[in-house]
């Protein structure tokens, strides 16, 4: 058995959208595209202040396994004033001028020594410390561990 609706007397079945509103709603929604594709990217410092943190934590880890592989100690230079980290034997790294680094080294290391000199050990270890990264608003601190030379991330407001 099927069932059918009969349409109202007077008045047609409706079974869709037509034409004229199809158009209607695709140009509306074409015109949405194109404002958003106007406006580009957000300009957030956010994944940029990310990406440099990452690089700096990378840096430090690769200067940890870099010691322990050679199996002898190897110096990281922390230059706040230049806004640069340079890894002994390896690559340096340039910061960008709107973001403030600061470094404390080792357990007895005061802020702003210039460089601050950061140590991996052979044995995984390091004589410590702490990097700031700031850019105004936001706060991140890498800290490295004098112990088991373990570089961990804190983001701060």
């Amino acid at each position: 058995m099927t069932w059918r609706v009969e349409p109202r007397a007077g008045r047609p079945a409706q079974a869709g959208f037509t034409l004229l509103e199809v158009i209607v709603v695709l140009a509306i929604l074409g015109l949405v595209a194109g404002i958003v594709a106007a406006r580009g990217p957000s300009n957030s410092h956010g994944p940029s202040v990310r990406g440099q943190v990452a690089s700096v934590v990378e840096a430090l880890r690769g200067a940890r396994g870099r010691a322990i592989a050679g199996n002898r100690p190897v110096g990281v230079a922390v230059d706040g004033a230049r806004g640069s980290i340079a890894v002994e034997g390896g690559p340096t790294l340039h910061l960008p001028p709107d973001l403030a680094l600061t470094a404390v080294a080792g357990p007895m290391g005061e802020p702003g020594d210039k460089p601050a000199g950061i140590r991996f050990t052979p044995d995984g270890g390091s004589n410590g410390g702490r990097i700031v990264l700031a850019d105004g608003k936001r706060r991140t601190e890498i800290g490295i561990d004098w112990l088991t030379g373990r570089v961990s991330v804190a983001d701060g407001k």
